[in-house]
């Protein structure tokens, strides 16, 4: 039940626009931190994806990043 949840929130964020709308910021990272995370979750369970997910988007802080890195959940 949580892990939909929070997956339906991670969907939700994303059809809202996500990084480039809430933060200004394209995600350095293909695919993006929130795909990511979706996968993560989805794959791992709720505990095991939001750790991935956050280790990945704490990796996202290149600004200036001009080609993305590849960096698919495996």
């Amino acid at each position: 039940m949580v892990k939909g949840l929070a997956l339906a929130a991670i969907r939700k964020y994303q059809r809202g626009g996500g990084s480039l709308k809430y933060f200004n910021l394209e995600c350095n990272f293909e695919p993006s931190c929130s795909e990511y995370t979706y996968q993560a979750i989805d794959k791992y369970g709720l505990v095991k994806g939001v750790k991935l997910g956050w280790n990945r988007i704490t990796r996202c802080n290149d600004p200036d990043c001009v080609k993305k890195h590849q960096d698919p959940l495996l």
